[in-house]
């Protein structure tokens, strides 16, 4: 049987009683997979990794060390954030490492969005296998994989850093406890394991982060623009209430200029694109109606706050055609 095809007989998990049911088989199949040996986890502080930390907390523990990789694709705030809440608020242990030249120099002049997908994977692992050197005897590798990055992965849509770019030379076993659920449902299963409701509902956020909404070859100018441009928008979001509301939204700069006009002067500056959408599996997502007045506002915040931006655009594109992310 294919441990990667969700069974038809598996029913959607919806309630707490049907988390905790979920939550008790892998405990205990992930203590069957481990034994006595130590994982070495993957934590992004999103929603997935988030709780398959929690999972393997419960089953093995100590056994359990963390690795949050910056890799100088985060949201703004995003790594300070993470290491707050898992290291000082949950008692966890947790390794900061702070690659970002590593990362910003393997992807400097590369175009194609596939292949930023498989450079910033195939990092990711080089990372945890050199982390795991400096720790005894590392035998398995935790990650977040959920059952659309499976499927969109054997559609051929997209490479996901999960399941599309690792190396073969990783001598690591995967340990991917949430791999056949979907977003609601590890939701869900976060709420049953008693996760702060900050983590639980926090937006998904891809494994290669902002390395996906700067367009094309990134450049740290345009990236830095992109994080800006992105920490405004979640901050209007957060005050217009939209937080709550919208299933996911954030900023897009492409790798492309456009004629604008500032102080009397001609600019030639980047665009900058909202991306909203609605969705409860990631597999379709529809567009939100956002009141004019905070579009404006944000407009207004963008091309006043973020140096090298001049225009701001709302898309429209519901998936299908379109998908959540850019690349």
């Amino acid at each position: 049987m294919d441990t990667n095809v969700r069974p038809e007989t598996m029913e959607r998990i919806r309630t707490k009683e049907q988390a905790e049911a979920f939550i008790a088989e892998q405990i205990a199949a992930l203590r069957a997979q481990i034994g006595k040996g130590k994982v070495l986890l993957a934590l992004s502080g999103g929603v997935d990794s988030s709780v398959v930390a929690a999972l393997l907390l419960r089953a093995v523990g100590k056994q359990l060390t963390c690795v949050h990789v910056n890799h100088g694709l985060m949201r703004k705030g995003e790594s300070e954030q993470v290491i707050d809440v898992f290291k000082h608020q949950l008692g966890a242990n947790l390794v900061y490492v702070d690659a970002t030249d590593r990362f910003l120099d393997k992807l400097a002049g590369v175009v194609d969005p596939e292949q930023k997908r498989k450079i910033i994977g195939g990092e990711f692992i080089k990372v945890f296998a050199e982390e795991a050197e400096k720790l005894d005897h590392i035998d398995f590798l935790a990650q977040g994989t959920i059952y659309p990055d499976i499927l969109e992965s054997k559609d051929g849509v997209k490479a996901h850093h999960n399941v599309g770019g690792l190396p073969e030379s990783m001598t690591f076993e995967l340990v991917e406890p949430v791999k056949l659920l979907f977003k609601d449902e590890v939701r869900v299963v976060g709420r049953a394991l008693g996760l702060p409701a900050g983590m639980v509902d926090r937006q998904p956020f891809p494994g290669p982060g902002l390395g996906v909404r700067c367009l094309g070859a990134i450049t740290r100018d345009r990236l830095a623009a992109l994080r800006e441009a992105d920490a405004i928008l979640r901050e209007e979001f957060a005050g217009a209430g939209l937080d709550k509301k919208v299933w996911q939204f954030f900023t897009v700069v492409p790798d492309f200029r456009a004629t604008g006009v500032r102080g009397g002067k001609r600019a030639f500056d980047w665009p900058v694109i909202i991306r909203a959408v609605n969705t409860v599996d990631a597999m379709t997502a529809t567009v939100p109606e956002i009141d004019w007045a905070v579009l404006k506002r944000i407009t207004d915040r963008i091309l006043s706050e973020v140096p090298g931006v001049c225009r701001v655009l709302y898309e429209l594109s519901p998936k299908p055609v379109a998908t959540i992310e850019w690349e």
